[in-house]
């Protein structure tokens, strides 16, 4: 093992007396009560103030932690890796995957008992950020511990954790996540892998194929999902999905060439096949046919990571940008001098600073346990972090030209390798219509169990009923606690924050609404669940974004004033995009186009064409 590997695994082993009253604190915060989930209790116009405000924050001894293994890694990625080398060739190094793995980075969040760092959520952002200096490296990373070996770490035996965990920690061993098959991309539960238990009861056959498997041709180990006959409640046999932890050793597994990509050409992406791989029963992972949920849960708790590994992308990229834009003349004229290049910068700015904002206090809430379900908060995160870097890198090209487009130069790779983040990790298509349905459905059950008690008579509720439509006939000024003299947000952000308060409290009202007008079927209306996702994003940005800049100030943290330029922007900006969205939600409301946009869809996929005649026909 390297010298900085000694000296990572030296700084965790040092904190053990510290992880254990950690993990003490930890059991106690447990069987306390849970808070409700911020995000959900936006969709009855509520603000839950808890594990947001104040913004989250690490002891001075996490903070000295994070910053030793900071310095390390950061130096690896500067001096030793050789981006370009690594796309132009499509394969990392030996070497260098030699080095990652003693820098203990294949172990961040397995625990220690296990020989992995432990990092906690917030610790394993701060990595990510470093880490994020390379697509390929990072996506490797990723696909090993957020979501190849977590399901061991989630719902793993210990007698599973155990036998696997510390060959995965050290890298010895590298992990791969088997789900997607030629048939089944974001519709998960229609897979076609089979696993049939064996006549004598003690293994599973496993046949079937995966594609697109990052480190597919590089695991040792794969978390495999398939489908297996599952005696229900009432007797009768049912498919469901079961999960489990399969070896290459076990056989019959074999995979394809590495696919020829876009982006992040250095990770290994292939075809995975499995045929007649014999599993034992006791490498189910979780429960036989808990495989779906499982699966979900996995894709969950990883996704907050990606604003602080593109938050670093971006941050350099200004760099760069920044320094191009004020040596870079044209007119006689530095670049740096004209407004639609400062623009770009400013857009840049704001949209690093909200990724960064939102991952932090996503994983401040995750490292909390008294914080209920982060999974829509994780899901938003990834939803705006990924559209965030395919808009930032655009307009950083537009800034450099020519140079830009050139492969002499990083740019043009960080276009490529970031396009495939709004994709992975469930299509942000996919994820807007789970952040809408999830915060739609919560408010429904808590709506229809209030019309239960309205229907008894029960006062309390009749009076909340009441005051809400005498606020609404008067149009009395929404306060949620955010300002004033009690207020958690800083008296510098206090429009920002009322504007905030107003979208919380129209946005509960419009969602009661539409939960009226269609029901159940309100599932079927995406462009509508579109925007609902989207206003629900931008909230969640303006809120992380006022916490965080209130905390810079009060604390007097370096730039605070830049800071406060950035939020206000933002929520100013999120604030009429959500006023104009609220209004497209509304019945019959002219700024809505659904309809057209639905029958121009429609006239096109009859014809699979584009339909119009051509501007120089003529009738005959």
């Amino acid at each position: 093992m390297s010298g900085c590997g000694l000296f990572l695994r030296r700084a965790v082993a040092a904190q053990a007396s510290r992880a254990a009253a950690l993990t003490a604190s930890r059991r106690r915060l447990r069987t306390s009560s849970r808070s409700p989930a911020f995000a959900k209790e936006l969709f009855l116009g509520r603000i839950e103030k808890k594990g947001v405000f104040p913004f989250p924050e690490v002891s001075q001894d996490e903070l000295n932690e994070i910053n030793q293994f900071v310095g390390p890694v950061e130096k690896f990625f500067t001096e030793e890796v050789d981006s370009q080398k690594i796309d132009q060739e499509g394969k990392i190094p030996d070497d260098t995957l030699e080095k990652v793995k003693s820098l203990g980075l294949f172990g961040m969040q397995i625990p220690e008992e296990y020989g992995g760092l432990g990092l906690s959520n917030t610790m394993y952002a701060r990595l990510g950020e470093i880490i994020s200096m390379d697509g390929s490296i990072s996506t490797t990373l990723a696909a090993h511990q957020a979501i190849g070996l977590k399901g061991i770490i989630m719902v793993g035996t210990e007698e599973q954790k155990a036998k696997y965990l510390p060959k995965l920690a050290s890298g010895k061993h590298i992990a791969a996540f088997c789900l997607t098959e030629p048939g089944s991309g974001s519709d998960a539960a229609s897979i076609q892998t089979r696993a049939t238990l064996s006549d004598d009861g003690k293994h599973y056959i496993l046949n079937g194929s995966k594609v697109w498997i990052t480190n597919g041709g590089l695991a040792n180990v794969f978390t495999v999902f398939a489908k297996t006959e599952v005696v229900d409640s009432d007797g009768s046999v049912k498919d469901k999905i079961t999960a489990f932890i399969v070896e290459r050793d076990f056989g019959g597994i074999t995979n394809g060439k590495p696919e020829d990509k876009l982006g992040i050409r250095g990770s290994n992406t292939c075809e995975v096949h499995f045929e007649n791989t014999r599993v034992p029963v006791e490498n189910v992972l979780g429960e036989v046919g808990g495989g779906f949920k499982l699966a979900l849960n996995i894709l969950n708790s990883g996704r907050f990571s990606m604003g602080a590994f593109v938050a670093g992308m971006i941050k350099k990229l200004i760099e760069l940008t920044a320094e191009y834009a004020c040596t870079r003349k044209q007119f006689n004229r530095k670049l740096s001098e004209f407004g639609l290049i400062q623009e770009k910068l400013a857009l840049m700015a704001r949209k690093a600073y909200a990724m960064e904002s939102m991952s932090y206090l996503t994983a401040g809430m995750l490292d909390h346990p008294e914080i209920s379900d982060c999974s829509v908060e994780a899901a938003m995160v990834k939803v705006f972090s990924s559209e965030s870097a395919w808009q930032c890198v655009s307009e950083a090209l537009q800034i450099l030209g020519g140079a830009g487009y050139m492969k002499d130069y990083p740019y043009e790779r960080m276009l490529r390798d970031s396009r495939i983040l709004l994709i992975f990790e469930g299509t942000n298509e996919i994820l807007r219509m789970f952040i809408a349905l999830t915060g739609l459905q919560h408010a429904g059950r808590i709506l229809t169990a209030r019309g239960k008690e309205l229907k008894r008579g029960n006062v309390t509720v009749l009076m909340e009923t009441v005051g809400q439509r005498l606020r609404d006939s008067l149009g009395q000024t929404v306060d949620m606690g955010l300002t004033g003299n009690l207020g958690l947000v800083h008296p510098s952000l206090e429009d920002s924050a009322t504007k905030l308060e107003q979208n919380v409290y129209f946005f509960g009202r419009t969602v009661q609404d539409l939960l009226q007008r269609f029901g159940k079927t309100i599932v079927e209306e995406q462009l509508l669940m579109k925007r609902v996702a989207n206003i629900l994003i931008n909230m969640y940005g303006m809120a992380a974004v006022l916490s965080r800049a209130s905390r810079s100030i009060r604390i007097g943290l370096r730039n605070h004033d830049h800071e406060i330029l950035l939020a206000n922007t933002f929520c100013v900006e999120a604030y009429f995009q959500n006023v104009f969205s609220l209004a497209q939600l509304q019945k019959r409301a002219p700024e809505n186009l659904d309809e057209h946009i639905k029958k121009i869809a429609q006239q096109i996929l009859e014809k699979r064409a584009y339909i119009c005649a051509h501007p120089l026909d003529r009738m005959s």
